[in-house]
């Protein structure tokens, strides 16, 4: 597990979607796949750390 310190507010599925501009149901898809930014649940609600994600979008971006 990443732990990360991030001061800033945990994003909901929707900012990820935004942020990344790819629907909702894609990042339903890709979780199911075991692939795009991780996510950890909040009870029923997926949370994902800013942070994370844009490392994740940067190592993206290095890999194509």
């Amino acid at each position: 597990m990443t732990v990360s310190a991030s001061p800033e507010k945990l994003w909901e599925i929707e900012d990820v979607s935004r942020y990344l501009n790819v629907p909702v149901q894609t990042l339903y898809a890709w979780r199911k796949r075991h692939y795009g930014p991780p996510a950890g649940r909040v009870g029923r609600h997926l949370r994902y750390d800013p942070v994370i994600v844009r490392a994740w979008f940067a190592e993206q971006t290095r890999a194509a």
